[in-house]
């Protein structure tokens, strides 16, 4: 009831179990980091080695992540190795010279954020930043390490004008010992944790972020596909009467979906600083507004690329989210989120139940368009595809109000696809539009006649 923040403790006892019922893999926490600044979010860290005390004691939160574990949940942490601010009591000016930092401001500030950057050309400071990445794996046993604003990190000239960077020794933009010290990162944490994993938020075109080091790669296990976030955030956002322009925002992550191992995030970043929440984004009145949402949640599970959400996505938390608030939970008293967050949990077990879901998300020959060029309907169709022939998930949408009835996709089986989920049934909130459980092919080359439920997803897959 109180505006206080929970301990750690206090979330041991409710998180893990609400997150596993919702059918979730993995949590993964904002920075705990030791940090001056509550609206930093934990993102600007001067205590690199210390769980933020805000909330408890080192042994309160070990107890947090045990009990994450023992709900069978795998627990990421958001991790900061690319600046740091520069107050009294932090790294900056340690020694009362430059120690961790460029001394030039050219090289060692972040005018955006007012931080101080490391010196990755110094063993000392990579040492002191990779030990510290192992000793939150060992010590705490977490899972896997997110790291936080790769791109600031890779570019020298990053959010930086003409003249007020230094080029690297060949002249170039790239910096050469930020690369090298994630390749080292990288490199010594799958050494040490071989089951443990690792992501980049990332957000250029930057090469195999994903791919081992030993090829080239920056040794990431995953990258965060942040392109495909804003381009289908742009297309959900309009009014359907004008999504047919923006056809391209969902055909076009596919052309290089399968470049890394992505994770698709919906992210904290996407519900502050006035971009609205999910929900709130999204158009029409107010039943196409959750319409709009479903079609866009269901979209993404059937997409390849693991997911990733924010708290309070999973309910459509209608405000912004504001770190000195608690999420408006009591809006589950209200049929409409309630049924978003009974959609989420019903995708996440589709999903890990469906091995065509999952078991190709990173690699081509798990997916196959089937309707790409229906722009004037706003409806997209595809197959995914698991490691067995058999394994094969039909994803239809349909982004637009209307119902169509009789529309034709094929498929590679004949016989009877069953309805295994559609995001327009009642009890989400939906009109209940649909295809009552199964349809069987017609014709020499098979193919559905489908009722596609308006601004809704549905996933039919072939009767073993």
């Amino acid at each position: 009831g109180s505006n206080e923040w929970l301990s750690y403790r206090d979330l041991a006892e409710t998180l893990p179990q609400y997150v596993r019922d919702l059918g979730f893999t993995h949590v993964e926490f904002l920075p705990i980091n030791e940090h001056p600044f509550d609206g930093s979010w934990g993102y600007q860290p001067t205590g690199m080695y210390a769980p933020t005390s805000r909330f408890g004691s080192p042994a309160d939160f070990a107890a947090l992540i045990d009990a994450c574990h023992a709900e069978g949940l795998a627990v990421l942490l958001d991790w900061v190795p690319g600046h740091f601010p520069d107050d009294p009591h932090g790294l900056g000016q340690f020694d009362g010279t430059a120690l961790y930092e460029h001394a030039n401001p050219l090289q060692g500030r972040h005018m955006d954020w007012g931080t101080l950057i490391y010196n990755y050309g110094r063993t000392e400071v990579v040492n002191f930043l990779v030990s510290n990445a192992l000793f939150w794996m060992d010590r705490y046993n977490i899972d896997g390490l997110r790291v936080d604003a790769v791109a600031s990190m890779l570019y020298l000239d990053y959010s930086r004008a003409e003249g007020a960077w230094i080029p690297n020794k060949f002249g170039g933009r790239e910096n050469i010992e930020a690369i090298e010290f994630l390749r080292r990162f990288n490199t010594e944490l799958f050494a040490k944790f071989p089951n443990a994993t690792s992501a980049a938020e990332e957000s250029t075109s930057w090469p195999q972020v994903s791919r081992p080091v030993e090829f080239g790669g920056l040794g990431f296990g995953y990258k965060w596909n942040m392109g495909w976030m804003h381009d289908t955030l742009n297309y959900i956002s309009k009014d359907p009467v004008y999504r047919k322009y923006q056809h391209n925002d969902i055909l076009f992550g596919l052309q290089y979906a399968f470049s890394e191992n992505f994770i698709l995030p919906l992210s904290h970043d996407e519900v502050v600083h006035g971009k609205r929440s999910l929900l709130g984004r999204m158009p029409g009145d107010e039943w196409q507004r959750f319409a709009n949402l479903r079609a866009y949640y269901a979209f993404m599970f059937g997409h390849p690329g693991k997911k990733l959400m924010f708290m309070g996505c999973e309910f459509a938390q209608e405000r912004e989210w504001n770190h000195d608030h608690s999420l408006d939970w009591h809006l589950l008293e209200q049929p409409s989120h309630a049924g978003i967050q009974s959609l989420i949990r019903d995708l996440n077990t589709l999903y890990r139940d469906t091995p065509a879901l999952h078991e190709l998300d990173c690699d081509g020959a798990g997916f196959e368009w089937m309707v790409t060029d229906d722009a004037g309907n706003n409806v997209f169709a595809w197959l995914r595809k698991g490691n067995s022939p058999r394994a094969q998930c039909l994803v239809v949408v349909n982004f637009s109000p209307n119902v169509y009835r009789d529309y034709r996709v094929r498929v590679p089986f004949p016989g009877k696809w069953r309805e295994v989920l559609n995001s327009d049934a009642a009890h989400y909130g939906g009109s209940n539009v649909g295809n009552s459980g199964e349809v069987t092919t017609s014709g020499l080359v098979p193919e559905l006649s489908l009722t596609l439920p308006p601004l809704a997803a549905i996933f039919l897959v072939p009767e073993a």
